[in-house]
């Protein structure tokens, strides 16, 4: 259900961007550091939109993949360390 928000959330959010796009036809002078030249402004602002949701979801992609073998190798970890306990209590008493 939160994909579902989510996704509807984010298509309003480029619909609307996308409306105020269309109507604005200004040129804009970029002086970047190895070239420069003239862009629309709304050409502009939808390919930065673009770079910073995929450079987002390589930084969220490498997170999730390094939490991922972390929960991994702690899993590991306690079910090595529940044969140790179960080993431990398989053993006699001794008096």
């Amino acid at each position: 259900m939160k994909i579902i928000i989510g996704l509807i959330i984010l298509i309003i959010l480029f619909a609307v961007g996308l409306t105020l796009g269309i109507q604005n036809d200004q040129l804009v002078h970029v002086n970047y550091l190895l070239a420069q030249g003239d862009y629309r402004l709304s050409s502009l602002l939808a390919v930065i939109f673009v770079a910073g949701f995929v450079v987002g979801w390589l930084v969220f992609g490498v997170v999730l993949l390094r939490l991922r073998m972390k929960n991994t190798g702690l899993r590991k970890k306690v079910e090595r360390q529940h044969r140790e306990l179960e080993e431990l209590r398989a053993l006699p008493i001794k008096d």
